[in-house]
């Protein structure tokens, strides 16, 4: 959700253009109008408003699915009227929602016999899921500690700082401190050995990341699962993993199936995954998926009668639409393991393409792993100059949206690009980005280095002070926050209209 501001109070009406053969009076901008409108009129005044906003194709900040087949888009129209809670009126899609469960808890090698059915819930997205997971291990936790007359007031769950957001919230909304594993200059994913180092008997899990936000690199849950076997074992705690799959966990089935991240671990408790990024469907699915029943107490299930018979069910949310899930179980049927094997190859090989584009330039370190999430992080060699806050606003002048940001504790000082190889792009728009790149940093080296030029006279200032000259890092982690201020203000300003 985003927190609306009333920007402008010199103009509070809309205007229409094309409209303005049905209706010539403006409209109220942050109030209801008293009257109605032509349909006709209602639809040309958002549509006009909407040409505004940036292409969902070259959107590379985003690892959400932005394109899908025209029989899938039909299938989700047919169903969009369709509440996915009530299921009584629509057993159908429950029973499809049941068959992705079971279908990714296999892909997910969870421990489950011949008849016995996975236990997993559809979500709207990771964020339902990763509170959901979190909320089945604090109240195990809780249960725990009660039998044995210890205090369960202080829960806390050990991540790597490069976890995203939704860890953060769930922390914060249901009161479970976050001991986070710092980063280093190099190393931008949990070390497991620092991790299980702050894992104490108040860790209601360890949560490592498939695919990490910032460079795409899978952590080491392996390791990870070793090294708490032995800690559990010294100290007779039992602290469990969740295996936070977002953006990895319809990737490693396909590309990396001999690589030991789920249920095959046996501290792998529970394990989400995004529907709407490789899972290969528009935005607002995600499933998470638990080991087995005693791993989701039974007290957080809620039954209801008042749809029309009894039905169990554990979300955060509860009326939502069935789309997404009759979309997700579309893709599963239609692609199978080797269509999506394929498409996950194909996003891989583009990645491979753009990342030796950036590397013949001359300009760029690589910042991703090969091995991964199909992504690209890169950072300039040299940004005495310029930096990359300044080549991703000069992207956006060619149509692409390429996210520039920091890295977490204690890497701060480090800028990085990113740029996600989704389903919809393809190889000649990998090339086309290169070249568009190029283009930027021709038009860079043309330009004066305007805040390296206000920070050159500051340090000059300075010295005729006596204060001490900044070190280069210093001095870079002054023109990241500088950039940082910079961009955000821009942010700032355009959300000023509703």
């Amino acid at each position: 959700m985003v927190l609306s501001k009333i920007a402008s109070q010199s103009d509070v009406s809309v205007h229409s253009t094309f409209a303005s053969r049905y209706v010539r009076n403006s409209l109220p901008r942050f109030k209801m109008p008293e009257n109605s409108i032509p349909k006709e009129a209602a639809f040309q005044i958002i549509n006009d408003e909407l040409m505004l906003d940036g292409n969902p194709r070259l959107n590379l900040a985003s690892f959400v699915t932005t394109w899908m087949e025209p029989e899938c888009d039909k299938l989700m129209m047919d169903s969009i009227n369709k509440n996915y809670v009530d299921m009584d009126e629509y057993p159908v899609t429950t029973e499809l929602q049941n068959r992705c469960v079971n279908m990714i808890a296999h892909l997910f090698n969870a421990p489950l016999g011949d008849s016995e059915a996975a236990v997993g819930v559809g979500t709207v997205g990771s964020s339902e899921a990763i509170m959901l997971a979190g909320l089945a291990f604090k109240r195990k936790w809780q249960n725990k500690r009660k039998a044995e007359g210890k205090p369960y007031d202080k829960p806390n769950i050990v991540t790597g700082a490069n976890v995203q957001v939704c860890w953060e919230k769930f922390a914060r909304y249901f009161e479970v401190e976050l001991k986070e594993v710092k980063l280093r200059e190099g190393y931008y994913v949990m070390d497991p050995v620092q991790a299980v180092e702050m894992v104490d008997e108040n860790t209601i899990c360890v949560a490592a990341i498939l695919g990490s936000t910032l460079n795409g690199e899978f952590e080491d849950v392996k390791l990870l699962n070793d090294l708490l076997v032995e800690k559990n074992k010294e100290t007779g705690w039992d602290t469990p993993i969740h295996v936070d799959a977002a953006s990895g966990g319809f990737i490693a089935p396909f590309l990396y199936p001999e690589l030991e991240w789920d249920f095959r671990l046996p501290l792998v408790k529970s394990i989400n995954v995004s529907g709407h990024k490789y899972g290969l469907v528009y935005a607002g699915i995600g499933w998470v998926i638990w080991r087995s029943k005693e791993d989701l107490p039974e007290e957080l299930i809620f039954h209801i009668n008042y749809l029309g018979a009894d039905q169990p069910t554990f979300t955060l949310n509860f009326s939502k639409g069935s789309s997404q899930v009759i979309a997700q179980y579309y893709q599963l049927i239609r692609l199978g393991y080797e269509g999506y094997r394929n498409v996950m190859e194909n996003c891989h090989e583009n990645a491979m393409v753009l990342k030796e584009g950036l590397e013949k330039t001359g300009s760029f370190n690589i910042v991703s792993k090969d091995d991964g999430v199909p992504l690209v992080a890169f950072s300039l060699k040299d940004n005495k100059r310029h930096d990359e806050f300044e080549i991703s606003e000069m992207l956006r002048r060619y149509g692409w949206i390429v996210p520039a940001y920091t890295m977490p504790a204690d890497a701060q000082h480090i800028t990085v690009l990113r740029v996600v190889i989704r389903e919809d792009f393809s190889r000649t728009l990998a090339e086309r980005l290169v070249l568009d790149i190029q283009k930027v940093l021709h038009e860079l080296d043309t330009l004066p280095a305007k805040v390296n030029a206000k920070l050159a006279m500051a340090d000059e200032e300075n010295g005729k002070n006596g204060t001490v000259k900044k070190t280069a890092i210093e001095t870079q982690r002054e023109i990241t926050a500088y950039w940082k201020k910079y961009v955000s203000e821009k942010k700032t300003n355009k959300k000023q209209i509703c």
